[in-house]
């Protein structure tokens, strides 16, 4: 399906499906919403010297920029593992035309961005010291067979239930929960009472929290250090 490079209200871009009248990213602010709902609620709640981060999906790779933009504020004296699912690449056009490279002050935020969209897929590529990304081409559904470290993070990112209903249900959540250590925390820009109920059925403590902009709620999920005796 055809996309279309689209600027969004805090001048960062996205890609819009025009078959699907979908975005990649929220028209309120494609930075925004990353960081907001992947870093402000994700990211900085993690306090493990090793965060294993499951990435549903890859998309145009703005998550994996704030991330490595976070990252180096710190000292580096941890490590980050970020795993990202995609079945449908962006283009290196694309990729160029989204200008990502430009949204941040670091220098050195030029050349990682060009390097996660040119690291081969299924490889473990190191993106700089002490961290690490591997880009997997699959379905979503392929999850159960995908062999990851224990992860314990979640950004899940996926299209919305108005065109994919089915990546917001019981069963692929389901998957991300097996591939999760205990105490791990999944994020998502998503609010649905059907997303709460599915992650609470999985002995996942849910909160709401405050959307990014023009989105009033989100949730985040912390997988339970024990699992409730049904």
């Amino acid at each position: 399906m055809k996309r279309e490079v689209k600027v969004t209200s805090d001048g960062s871009k996205t890609l819009h499906i025009n078959d699907l009248n979908e975005s990649y990213h929220s028209h309120h602010g494609a930075l925004q919403e990353a960081k907001h709902v992947f870093i402000d609620n994700g990211l900085k709640l993690i306090d493990d010297y090793e965060i294993n981060i499951l990435e549903l999906g890859f998309g145009t790779g703005l998550n994996v920029l704030v991330t490595i933009n976070e990252f180096l504020k710190t000292d580096k004296n941890h490590k980050i593992n970020y795993f990202a699912l995609e079945k449908y690449p962006v283009t290196m056009s694309e990729v160029e035309d989204l200008g990502y490279n430009t949204l941040f002050e670091r220098d050195e935020l030029k050349q990682f961005y060009k390097k996660i969209h040119e690291a081969d897929w299924e490889a473990e590529v190191e993106i700089l010291p002490n961290f690490t990304l591997k880009k997997i081409r699959c379905d979503f559904h392929d999850l159960p067979t995908i062999e990851l470290r224990k992860i314990n993070l979640v950004y899940y990112d996926c299209f919305g239930a108005r065109v994919q209903p089915d990546l917001w249900e019981l069963p692929l959540f389901a998957a991300v929960a097996n591939k999760m250590s205990a105490g791990g925390l999944l994020t998502t820009y998503s609010s649905k009472g059907s997303v709460r109920r599915n992650l609470k059925s999985l002995d996942f403590e849910v909160e709401k929290k405050a959307g990014p902009p023009g989105k009033r709620e989100m949730l985040i999920a912390w997988k339970k250090l024990t699992e409730t005796k049904k």
